[in-house]
């Protein structure tokens, strides 16, 4: 008996994606199916290039295809087509699928370095990133991010600067090293605004947004001119932190503004001989994401390499893939990619008609 479309594809109506506990067939991510004897191939278009799951996903849809009867081989090409939250973004004249803040309640919890490492992870896996350094009065991204000066000007536009596969912009680019920035609300304000409606973005998957630390201007100025798909809290494990964590968490929500998770940075400190030393103590990451019932994203260890890769701009998913700390990023960032996922597809509209008569 031959092998045919509608046998493979019911085959894979069977094959669940984990995370919008939907089958891949409903969902539309087979694509390009195509049947030669015995050979089936087929491409799964996942919703996001960091997609954590991405292997389970394959190895259950080639599972399902080769138990069909008189299937020899399966073929699959995984690709990925990065969902959009659905909300307009009239500032930004090309689409930004997704734009996510990254806050804080203080200062030092290290929420920059989480901002352009997730950026960079995500750029890493495919996507199309953008980083914008909300933090005007304390832009450290450049520096950050090894780039200390703007593209020329073109048709009137800024453009960002690109490196990691990540464009940026920052005001760190536009006033000279050490000068300080006084600037009251309605000039900080306008520079967000230009920063969204007067750079050539292009196409993003994802929009990252360093925040400036506290609940002050430079949030509310980018709530009201950009529709935000999410924010997320950085915090360290200390109680102190997390009491300020959860000043900006309560942003968010006055904001409306959905929270994606909280992420505990520096939550311990790996000694050469295994023993995890908690500097900052445990804990307050995970307790502050049940007491408010918002995810716990994860955890990042210490290392004095995330350090000098901030100094150096090579941020340690460039200057060390591999150590404890870049791991612990991109795992985050897969979870967050996941996340804004499952959020775009559950905020689709209902575009079901129901015929009466």
């Amino acid at each position: 008996m031959p092998v045919t479309t509608e046998v493979v594809m019911a085959a894979l109506s069977k094959v669940e994606e984990p995370e919008l506990h939907k089958d891949l067939v409903t969902l539309n991510m087979v694509q390009d199916l195509k049947i030669e004897g015995g050979k089936v191939s087929f491409e799964i278009v996942l919703t996001t290039p960091a997609c954590p799951l991405r292997t389970r996903i394959e190895k259950e849809a080639r599972q399902a295809v080769l138990e069909i009867a008189g299937v020899s081989d399966v073929e699959i090409r995984m690709n990925a087509d990065v969902r959009s939250d659905g909300k307009p973004r009239g500032l930004m004249n090309l689409p930004v699928k997704n734009a996510v803040a990254v806050a804080s309640g203080k200062g030092g919890v290290g929420k920059t370095t989480v901002a352009v490492n997730l950026a960079v992870a995500l750029a890493q896996s495919g996507a199309k990133v953008g980083l914008l350094d909300a933090d005007i009065y304390g832009p450290n991204v450049p520096t950050m991010m090894g780039v200390d000066h703007l593209p020329p000007f073109n048709d009137g536009k800024l453009i960002p600067a690109e490196t990691y596969g990540v464009k940026m912009m920052s005001i760190g680019f536009m006033v000279p090293p050490g000068k300080p920035l006084i600037w009251r609300g309605p000039m900080l304000h306008s520079a967000i605004r230009q920063f969204l409606s007067d750079v050539a973005w292009g196409e993003l998957d994802y929009l990252i947004i360093d925040m400036p630390p506290g609940t002050g201007d430079a949030q509310l100025s980018l709530a009201q001119s950009l529709p935000l798909s999410g924010g997320v809290i950085v915090t360290l494990p200390q109680m102190v932190s997390v009491e300020d964590a959860a000043r900006g968490l309560a942003m968010f929500n006055e904001l409306n503004v959905p929270v994606l998770g909280v992420i505990e940075n520096m939550s311990y400190l790996e000694l050469p001989d295994g023993t995890r030393v908690e500097v900052f103590g445990k804990g307050g990451g995970e307790l502050l994401s049940k007491k408010e019932n918002v995810p716990f994203l994860g955890t990042i260890p210490m290392d004095p390499g995330v350090r000098a890769g901030g100094d150096e701009g090579k941020p340690i998913l460039v200057s060390q893939p591999q150590s404890a700390p870049a791991k612990a990023l991109r795992s985050l960032a897969e979870q967050l990619a996941a996340r804004l996922s499952v959020n775009a597809f559950e905020n689709q509209p209902d575009v079901s008609i129901n015929i009466i008569g």
